[in-house]
Protein backbone atom coordinates (compact mmCIF):
# COMPACT_ATOMS: atom_id res chain seq x y z
CA UNK A 1 0.00 0.00 0.00
CA UNK A 2 1.83 3.24 -1.29
CA UNK A 3 1.93 6.41 1.38
CA UNK A 4 2.54 8.46 -0.78
CA UNK A 5 -1.19 8.30 -2.44
CA UNK A 6 -3.70 10.91 -1.98
CA UNK A 7 -7.29 10.29 -1.25
CA UNK A 8 -9.63 10.34 -3.32
CA UNK A 9 -11.19 13.95 -4.49
CA UNK A 10 -14.69 14.55 -5.05
CA UNK A 11 -15.44 15.63 -8.45
CA UNK A 12 -15.16 19.30 -8.89
CA UNK A 13 -13.10 20.08 -5.59
CA UNK A 14 -9.45 20.15 -5.37
CA UNK A 15 -7.09 19.15 -2.02
CA UNK A 16 -5.30 21.84 -0.29
CA UNK A 17 -1.71 21.68 -0.77
CA UNK A 18 1.17 20.66 1.41
CA UNK A 19 1.84 23.97 2.11
CA UNK A 20 -1.83 24.51 3.28
CA UNK A 21 -2.21 21.83 5.38
CA UNK A 22 1.40 23.02 7.34
CA UNK A 23 0.08 26.35 7.91
CA UNK A 24 -3.26 25.02 9.21
CA UNK A 25 -1.20 22.64 11.77
CA UNK A 26 0.95 25.67 12.80
CA UNK A 27 -2.16 27.42 13.76
CA UNK A 28 -3.90 28.18 17.18
CA UNK A 29 -7.02 26.49 16.10
CA UNK A 30 -5.43 23.42 15.16
CA UNK A 31 -3.22 23.73 18.61
CA UNK A 32 -6.34 24.13 20.68
CA UNK A 33 -7.85 21.14 18.92
CA UNK A 34 -4.94 18.92 19.66
CA UNK A 35 -4.44 20.41 23.39
CA UNK A 36 -8.23 19.29 23.88
CA UNK A 37 -7.74 15.84 22.71
CA UNK A 38 -5.00 15.14 24.75
CA UNK A 39 -5.92 16.79 27.78
CA UNK A 40 -8.59 14.31 27.77
CA UNK A 41 -6.86 11.09 26.30
CA UNK A 42 -3.60 11.13 28.20
CA UNK A 43 -4.86 11.59 31.61
CA UNK A 44 -7.72 9.13 30.87
CA UNK A 45 -5.02 6.35 29.28
CA UNK A 46 -2.82 6.73 32.00
CA UNK A 47 -5.19 6.57 34.72
CA UNK A 48 -6.82 2.81 33.07
CA UNK A 49 -3.56 1.82 32.86
CA UNK A 50 -2.91 2.22 36.08
CA UNK A 51 -6.19 0.31 36.81
CA UNK A 52 -5.24 -2.59 34.86
CA UNK A 53 -2.10 -3.22 36.29
CA UNK A 54 -3.79 -2.37 39.56
CA UNK A 55 -5.98 -5.39 39.15
CA UNK A 56 -3.03 -7.69 37.56
CA UNK A 57 -0.59 -7.49 40.39
CA UNK A 58 -3.49 -7.88 42.98
CA UNK A 59 -4.44 -11.04 40.58
CA UNK A 60 -0.55 -12.14 40.58
CA UNK A 61 0.28 -11.07 44.28
CA UNK A 62 -2.40 -10.62 47.26
CA UNK A 63 -4.12 -14.32 46.79
CA UNK A 64 -6.16 -13.98 49.57
CA UNK A 65 -7.67 -10.51 49.05
CA UNK A 66 -8.83 -11.12 45.40
CA UNK A 67 -10.09 -14.84 46.88
CA UNK A 68 -12.18 -13.08 49.60
CA UNK A 69 -16.24 -13.48 48.73
CA UNK A 70 -18.21 -10.82 48.01
CA UNK A 71 -21.69 -12.42 47.58
CA UNK A 72 -22.53 -15.81 47.46
CA UNK A 73 -20.03 -17.73 44.84
CA UNK A 74 -19.10 -13.95 43.36
CA UNK A 75 -15.13 -13.02 44.56
CA UNK A 76 -13.40 -9.98 44.47
CA UNK A 77 -11.53 -10.90 42.01
CA UNK A 78 -14.27 -11.24 39.34
CA UNK A 79 -15.84 -8.08 40.64
CA UNK A 80 -12.73 -6.27 39.76
CA UNK A 81 -12.29 -8.47 36.78
CA UNK A 82 -15.89 -7.08 35.55
CA UNK A 83 -15.22 -3.74 36.80
CA UNK A 84 -12.10 -4.18 34.04
CA UNK A 85 -15.13 -4.13 31.32
CA UNK A 86 -17.29 -1.43 32.52
CA UNK A 87 -14.29 1.06 32.56
CA UNK A 88 -13.88 0.26 28.69
CA UNK A 89 -17.15 0.92 28.02
CA UNK A 90 -17.71 3.74 30.40
CA UNK A 91 -14.25 5.66 28.94
CA UNK A 92 -15.66 4.76 25.43
CA UNK A 93 -18.45 6.20 25.81
CA UNK A 94 -17.63 8.94 28.14
CA UNK A 95 -14.55 9.98 25.25
CA UNK A 96 -17.13 9.83 22.22
CA UNK A 97 -19.59 11.94 24.07
CA UNK A 98 -16.29 14.63 24.44
CA UNK A 99 -15.42 13.77 20.88
CA UNK A 100 -18.60 14.87 19.84
CA UNK A 101 -18.79 17.78 21.82
CA UNK A 102 -15.35 19.55 21.86
CA UNK A 103 -13.50 18.11 19.48
CA UNK A 104 -15.72 17.54 16.07
CA UNK A 105 -16.88 21.20 16.29
CA UNK A 106 -13.30 22.47 16.39
CA UNK A 107 -12.62 19.74 13.70
CA UNK A 108 -15.22 20.97 11.60
CA UNK A 109 -14.42 24.57 12.02
CA UNK A 110 -10.85 23.92 10.55
CA UNK A 111 -12.40 21.55 8.03
CA UNK A 112 -14.85 24.08 6.79
CA UNK A 113 -12.02 27.28 6.55
CA UNK A 114 -9.65 24.74 4.74
CA UNK A 115 -12.23 23.95 2.02
CA UNK A 116 -13.64 27.81 2.01
CA UNK A 117 -9.92 28.69 1.10
CA UNK A 118 -9.51 26.44 -2.27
Amino acid sequence: MATETPPPATPGTTLPSAEEFTQVQQSADFAELRRAHRSFAFPLTIAFIAWYLLYVLLSSYADGFMGTRVVGNLNVALVLGLAQFLTTFLIAWWYARHAATELDPKAAAIKSRMESAE
